[in-house]
């Protein structure tokens, strides 16, 4: 991207830096309209005081790219700009006419300045990205270390209980002693059992202190527990689901479950042992009890609250690990085709071997919501419904369904003509009831897939994904199936961020900047750029069609496919410009050399296509921007593009095929940014060599794409040629031995 683009994006205090290096003896018009010449010199060269004359040539060179400037104003009819290129030209001549070196300089000290910007915003977009960063870490550390507290405080319970027991045994014993002392009457003095029943007392008194000890620090690790629980299920489970909605439409992949499931655990782990612990006193409460007995007095209410936050714990510990999804589609989850397998896999986040094989999960489809929605579809749920998690399958408590699929209900009455929204705005849920049986406790508790999209074809997929993104992007309700009765509207710079999730998801490069502007024109206009909470409504995104009668989601999804299937490699090396309207087009290529050309998507094909667009200087050496007929899926799998733009020809007025393509823009030479992808020649064949050729006797052909131009088509996108020009292209290629007909030639 170019200094000056990447300027546009940043905040506005930035933007106001830049407004303050321009003014009216250099005004930002000009690096607006002649941005990639200027950033393509140096400059910082040309202002030495030593080379006046460059300056000087560089000073006529940039009032002739201004007449260039007005002259594609003037093409387009735009008189406000051909009027405001005229008073900046008149300006620079009366500033700089008789000293160029100070207009060099001024440049030179304004991309500069424009740098040290740029670093700055760097910097601080690096220093908001580490601060959170370090918000995170810090906060883990923290509920690590209050996780870490309590077990340290169960340990030293335990170790409390261990002693409190010693002890008890030791008073039991003595006291018995005392008594058969007692009852001997005459074998021991009076002074010494009254110091026996003193130590006696005194044991007593210790044995008291420490049942009062323990049940506090009981009750402390409690206190501590039901905050950080609360937090556990509240805040960091509730976030990691939101972190899992983003992963299902292409965020992030790491949603740190491992992470929560040993806080689970742990705490989990705490809790049975303050279990085993109240049962321990208990029986030390059997063995002996007396007057004021602080177990008597708090054992019930402690038994409450140890199980309270154990059931607490265990009912909020099952999650959706793996969300429904058909494994013919991993990267696009919850949308499910009746009759096509799917797989979905739950965690049990509390590790206990305690409860190894002692939860059963039965699966159910739309559970309780099917009579509350009149006119929706009905489905049942085929295959295994029924399984016992178990610690053998993944590094938790885990279940995973792998055979399942649904069926649609035959209901009497026809559905369409009750149901209130499509097919594939409806929503719908699996939810999973799981019982644990364990220690004589009994829970029953569940967890409920992302909504789900069901649809019957497979050409409802990518309406069913666009339904799946705006809901997960929007909401974080697991429950709100009626989300599209009224959807609300998204962000564009939500939107924005979601539509480069799904070419990063299944390529190696999402969207930049530039080419998210051009998607946010193309949605709301310039305001988009500018505007990053501007508003977009679900139904211009993927419901209202335009004047081709497809929608703007249906055209990135074409434009996805066609890159999965035939240009996957060149995109990820960043060879497809892509997102560029015709307009950027002609600005970006209009100061560069001859056969310079770009790679765009076209706007106009709803099945995804690709075109390449190149600069040519006519007689009067003006510069014209021209195009090809943008290539489809179907001549894209007879012929890769990389081999189209290698054999392109272009037959002009002489009846002399060239290839007018040169430079991958901005300057790259053609050959070394598409060789390594060329089909490798085969071996010349000798013409009456029969035995080399190949097994039917034809001889090798080469397809090439051609295009006839005439002088009135500069500008226009070139059409195939007649067969007129078809049979003078013959006599011209003859001379090189390739045998051509009609049918070889993918004509553009």
């Amino acid at each position: 991207m170019s200094q000056w683009l990447e300027l546009q994006q940043l905040d506005s205090k930035f933007l106001e830096q830049v407004d303050q290096l321009y003014d009216d003896n250099f005004p930002m018009a000009i690096r607006q309209y002649l941005s990639s010449w200027i950033e393509s010199l140096d400059w910082e060269h040309v202002a030495n005081v030593e080379n006046e004359s460059l300056a000087t040539v560089r000073f006529h060179d940039l009032l002739t790219q201004l007449d260039h400037q007005h002259s594609r104003f003037a093409m387009e009819k735009d008189f406000l700009n051909q009027h405001n290129i005229r008073k900046i030209k008149r300006n620079l001549q009366n500033l700089f006419q008789d000293d160029p070196v100070s207009m060099a300089m001024i440049i030179s000290r304004n991309l500069s300045e424009e740098r040290k910007i740029l670093s700055a915003a760097q910097m601080s977009e690096n220093r908001t990205e580490s601060t959170q960063n370090d918000m995170i870490v810090e906060k883990h550390r923290e509920m690590d270390g209050r996780v870490k507290d309590i077990k340290n405080k169960v340990q030293d319970t335990e170790q409390i209980i261990k002693n409190l027991e010693d002890l008890q045994d030791e008073y039991d014993f003595k006291s018995k002693t005392l008594q058969s002392r007692e009852e001997l009457n005459g074998t021991i003095s009076t002074e010494d059992l009254n110091r026996e029943r003193l130590n006696i007392r005194a044991m007593f008194m210790k044995l008291h202190n420490i049942r009062e000890n323990v049940i506090g620090q009981m009750s402390e690790v409690s206190n501590l527990m039901d905050p950080l629980i609360f937090e556990l299920i509240s805040t960091e489970l509730a976030e990691w689901r939101r972190r899992q909605q983003m992963a299902c439409i292409g965020g992030l992949s790491n949603v740190c479950l491992d992470q929560l499931q040993n806080w689970f655990t742990s705490i989990g782990e705490s809790l049975l042992q303050l279990r085993q612990q109240h049962k321990k006193l208990l029986e030390l409460e059997q063995k002996f009890t007396y007057e004021n007995d602080p177990i008597t007095f708090s054992k019930s209410t402690l038994n409450d609250r140890i199980t309270s936050n154990l059931k607490t714990l265990i009912t909020n510990s099952l999650v959706v690990e793996r969300q429904p999804c058909m494994p013919t589609q991993l990267q696009r989850p919850l949308v499910l085709k009746t009759g096509v397998l799917f797989t979905l896999k739950l965690r049990l986040l509390i590790k206990l071997a305690e409860f190894n094989h002692t939860v059963r999960v039965k699966v159910q489809f739309d559970k309780d919501i099917v009579e509350k929605r009149k006119g929706f579809r009905m489905f049942n749920i085929l295959g295994t419904a029924m399984k016992v998690m178990n610690m053998e399958e993944s590094n938790g408590m885990a279940a995973e369904f792998r055979h399942l699929q649904l069926k649609e209900k035959k209901v009497t009455g026809n559905r369409t003509s009750e149901g209130p929204l499509i097919v594939t705005e409806e929503l719908h849920s699996i939810t999973f009831e799981a019982e644990l049986c364990w220690s004589g406790m009994v829970l029953n508790f569940e967890a409920t897939s992302l909504p789900i999209v069901v649809i019957s074809n497979v050409s409802q997929l990518p309406s069913g994904w666009a339904s799946i993104m705006w809901y997960n992007m929007l909401t974080s309700e697991p429950k709100n199936l009626s989300f599209f009765v009224t959807p609300p509207s998204a962000s564009w710079g939500h939107l924005a961020e979601v539509l480069s999730w799904q070419f990063s998801s299944i390529t190696k490069r999402g969207l930049n900047q530039e080419q998210l502007s051009m998607l946010g024109t193309k949605l709301l206009g310039p305001k988009a750029v500018t505007d990053p909470e501007a508003q977009i409504p679900w139904n211009r995104f993927c419901k209202s069609g335009s004047e081709k009668n497809f929608t703007f989601w249906l055209w990135i999804e074409a434009v996805l496919d066609l890159i999965k299937r035939h240009l996957l490699s060149l995109w990820d090396d960043g060879c497809i410009m892509g997102f560029v309207t015709k307009d950027r087009t002609k600005a970006l290529l209009y100061d560069k050399a001859p056969g310079t050309f770009l790679l765009r998507f076209s706007e106009s094909n709803r099945d995804g296509a690709i075109t390449f667009s190149w600069i040519q200087h006519d007689l009067n050496e003006e510069p014209q921007i021209r195009s090809v007929e943008p290539y489809t899926k179907r001549e894209l799998s007879a012929v890769s593009l990389p081999d189209i733009i290698r054999n392109y020809r272009v037959m002009a007025a002489d009846n002399v095929p060239e290839n007018p393509l040169r430079f991958l823009y901005p300057n790259l030479p053609k050959d070394d940014a598409f060789k390594k992808y060329y089909s490798k020649p085969t071996e010349k064949q000798e013409p009456m060599d029969v035995d080399k050729k190949s097994d039917e006797g034809y001889i090798s052909t080469t397809l090439i794409s051609i295009s006839e131009m005439k002088p009135q088509e500069y500008n226009d996108t070139l059409m195939p040629m007649s067969p007129e020009v078809f049979d003078q292209l013959k006599l011209e290629v003859n001379r090189y031995d390739i045998q051509l007909e009609p049918s070889d030639f993918s004509l553009s």
